[in-house]
């Protein structure tokens, strides 16, 4: 008798050109392979109308950005993360996807603004969360890219931080979580903010981060 012991990706993406979907989510699927798994891709939100292929899915990474979830495939989603599927993404394609309370409170966090184009900014890992598996070994580092303003859900693990400046609405620094995990239900969750375009993902901390929220995230 053999058994199957394959970890399946599902690997949703489209919306918003901007983000580049499917040049980005494309430059992940080579490791997933690495790490063993099955991975489809998918370019249409129908796919979330099939329960029974997300419920054997081990892993949904979703890069999507601003579409319309309907209430049957977001019920799906969060459905197959409750019962131990992964969902994991990156920037607006995990939280700057859709208009959906169900949706928010599944991911744990909304973009809601950032600064005009791309600056420097630090992203500050958590010294309390050290060893967490998807940062440990890893210090405080630098990007150049759009730093997201975040409203959150209390009950996610922040892993990492970014620091807004007081400005001319604000009068002390803002801090805004950048990296968190979370559970629901059997699943867990995973979110970096970080991967407006491809080059972010050239920063070593950054790849190495979003390649292990990936592992971790996964059933």
């Amino acid at each position: 008798m053999t058994t199957h012991t394959t970890r399946r990706a599902l690997v949703v993406r489209g919306g918003w050109d901007g983000h580049q979907p499917v040049a980005i989510s494309d430059s992940f699927v080579p490791f997933l392979k690495e790490q063993g798994f099955a991975v489809e891709t998918a370019e249409d939100l129908a796919v979330y109308e099939d329960a029974e292929r997300l419920a054997a899915t081990d892993l949904i990474v979703q890069c999507w950005t601003m579409g319309t979830i309907t209430r049957e495939q977001c019920d799906n989603l969060a459905a197959a993360v409750r019962g131990g599927s992964g969902l994991a993404g990156w920037h607006g394609g995990i939280v700057d996807s859709f208009l959906d309370h169900g949706y928010h409170l599944l991911t744990g966090g909304r973009f809601v603004m950032h600064p005009p184009g791309f600056h420097d900014h630090t992203v500050h890992l958590l010294p309390e969360q050290a060893e967490h598996p998807v940062i440990a070994g890893l210090r405080d580092f630098d990007v150049h890219t759009e730093q997201y303003w975040m409203l959150t859900d209390p009950h996610i693990e922040v892993l990492a931080t970014t620091t807004f400046p007081p400005d001319e609405l604000r009068d002390r620094p803002a801090v805004t979580p950048a990296v968190w995990t979370r559970t629901w239900g059997a699943g867990r969750v995973f979110v970096s903010t970080i991967g407006h375009k491809p080059d972010d993902f050239d920063v070593p901390e950054v790849r190495t981060l979003t390649e292990r929220g990936l592992l971790w995230a996964s059933r």
